[in-house]
Formats: structure tokens, sequence, C-alpha cells
């Protein structure tokens, strides 16, 4: 006999929110696995922290059905649910000490006193933070109070731990340090991590996969580099990382590369397959596929004459923004090393066919990404 196939952590099938009028989730159907880190992202009002708080039971959803390990907790209160959160505001207790703090639903729930001392020098070790026992919450710093939430939360030893925005209040240094942290912790402990941001640097980095949500629906659904590589919609290409989106029609195929003649006029290259003289496309072209040369005077379909407008230094390397002959805008990024640009050169741009991901045809227009 076979084994029985294991449900999953989490399902979401045609999961539904409306609050009066307006539809804050939009017939969600979302499947999270065991032990995996994903993340809901999009910006603000889009949906993901009403489905976060709908898995953790604060939300019921107006239509729709939401199931932890096969079993249906639609409209079953946070506190039936095997599931903890973590908000933004970590909401310690700041008469009670850290350990004090982390222990204190073990107490409500009557666990014994060696247990509950076992549990909490378990945890806090986990969270790095182990000799902080008798601190005062006020005497942390911010890092520091977040780790304890989390502690506070995985204590009680949840299948799901359920995070909005945890590290939104702290600053952008400890911000990705705590990134790190918080993805260590998770393989450490082995549970199941919902987490909610709008940050896409934050998803990409801790995430196993995303759900990239928009207007209350999941836009795109997968691993990080999947996403950036093969983004589906304008709006994820858009969102995850930085690109330009560009918009125009197939003037010919010429030796396995698409002609494209951009609404601009410019001319550039994509990738030919599938495509057809006489289609209306949209391509996604990131800022560091693009490389940007002194200006030789030639014109062609590889290459787009243009000034550079602006000038940005970031360290490992040097953002451009750029104004084609056409009056295109585009951003590229170069690496710091070899030839250098100013405000007013004249310069060239070109990048290979396969790096103008084709996104579809106009009927998603480049303004639904913004």
């Amino acid at each position: 006999m076979s084994a029985a196939v294991e449900p999953p952590e989490i399902s979401l099938v045609d999961v539904t929110k409306q609050f009066g009028s307006v539809t804050a989730v939009d017939r969600v159907s979302l499947t999270v696995n065991t032990g995996e880190f994903l993340t809901l992202l999009g910006p603000s009002g889009c949906g993901k922290t009403t489905t976060l708080r709908m898995i953790g039971g604060f939300d019921l959803p107006s239509s729709g059905r939401i199931e932890l390990r096969g079993r249906d907790v639609t409209r079953e209160p946070p506190d039936r649910r095997p599931v903890n959160m973590v908000f933004q505001s970590y909401a310690l207790f700041p008469h009670l000490d850290v350990a004090g703090n982390i222990a204190f639903g073990l107490k409500r729930r009557g666990v014994a006193g060696d247990e509950i001392k076992r549990r909490t020098g378990a945890i806090l070790d986990k969270v790095r933070l182990a000799g902080y026992e008798k601190r005062r919450t006020n005497e942390l710093s911010g890092g520091q109070q977040q780790r304890v939430a989390l502690a506070r939360a995985l204590v009680n030893e949840p299948n799901v731990l359920l995070l909005d925005e945890p590290l939104g209040a702290l600053d952008l240094k400890l911000r990705k340090r705590l990134q790190l942290e918080l993805k260590r912790i998770q393989m450490d402990v082995g549970i199941t991590f919902v987490y909610v941001t709008h940050d896409q640097e934050e998803a990409l980095t801790m995430s196993d996969r995303i759900a990239v949500m928009h207007g209350g629906r999941i836009e795109q659904l997968g691993a990080p580099d999947e996403l950036y590589d093969k983004p589906a919609s304008p709006f994820v290409a858009d969102f995850i990382g930085t690109t330009n989106l560009l918009t125009g029609t197939v003037e010919n195929i010429d030796t396995g590369a698409a002609v494209i003649r951009l609404d601009s006029g410019d001319r550039c290259v994509a990738d030919s397959a599938g495509r057809q003289a006489g289609q209306s496309i949209q391509l996604s072209v990131r800022p560091e596929s693009i490389v940007i040369g002194a200006s030789n005077g030639s014109n062609g379909a590889d290459h787009i004459a243009a000034e550079v407008e602006q000038v940005a230094y970031l360290g490992a390397a040097v953002q451009y923004q750029v104004r084609t002959a056409g009056g295109l805008g585009l951003s590229v990024l170069a690496g710091k090393t070899g030839s250098r640009f100013s405000s007013g050169d004249s310069v060239v741009l070109a990048w290979a066919p396969t790096d103008a991901l084709v996104l579809g045809d106009r009927s998603g227009t480049v303004e639904d990404a913004s």
C-alpha cells in the first residue's frame, strides 16, 4: 500500500473578504507547504494583511474555505487554530522581564514550571538572547525586542507562524541583518512561516516562495528567482526589483532576433521565439541587462542612442538615468569599473535579445504596474 499523502499546512480555496462595498481579497486560492517560508508581497491595500488575518482567524472570510492540515477552520476563532502571530508593534509587557514575556502564554495554559524554564531557555538560544532573561523590555534595542516577540510566539510551538511586517519599524541596516536571522530561525525550528511585507528585497532574501498580490488577487506565485527572471505581468516585473517597461510593435525578424519599433520611435531587439511581424508587445528589460557605452555615431536596431540625464553612485554599482533619441527614459545599472559617464554625455545602449522579456501584448498596460 502506498503511504497516505499528507495535506498541506495551509489551504485557501476561493477566499473572499468584503468590507461593505470594498472587496479586499478576491477569490484567493493558495496552498502553503509544511516547513515553507511563504511571503505575501504587495503594495498597501493589495489584500495581503487581510489574507494573513483570515489565516489566523482574526478576520472571517465573506466566502471561501480555509484549511489547516486538512481541517476546515474557516469559522474557528484564533485560539482554536494551531497558529501564532507576530505584529509590527511587538506588544511586549513592560512590567515583565524577557523570560516573563516569553513564558506568558505557557503560564496561561498551565504548563509546569520546569517545562516552562526548559522551553524558555531553548527558545532564547534559538533567537540568540541567552543571558537576557532578567532584562526589562525597555532595556532592549528594537532588534532585541523583535526577537523577544518572535520567541514568545515560537515557544508555544505552533504549526504556523504568521508575521505581519515585523521588521517595518527598524532601521535599514538592522532590518537587513534580521532578515537573515529570521530565515535562520525558521529553518532551525522547522515550522511554516507566512510573512507579509511590501518590501520586495525583504521577500527575495527570505522566502522559499512569494505570492505577489495586486488588487486583492494573487498576480503570480513562485520562487524568488522565477518571479524576478520570468514575471508573468507588467505589475510583477515592475514590483519585483526594478525594470524598464517598454511597448512597441514587431517590425521584422532578423537573424534570430525580433526587431521592435518602440512607441518612442526607437528600435531595439528581443527574442524572436513566438514573435511575428506586426505584433504589438510589451517588454521588460532589467537595468543590469543594459550595456552602456560611449556614442560612436552609428545607428541600428541592436543599440539605442541616448543621453545621460542623472548619475547615482550606489557603492557596488553606478545607476544612470538616460533619455533616448526618441524621448524614452530608461534606467541603467552598470559596474563601477570600466567607463564612467556624466550628465550630458552621449551614449549608446544595447542588450541581448534574450534579456528583453516579452510580457505579452498591450492588453495589460504598463500603467497597471504603477
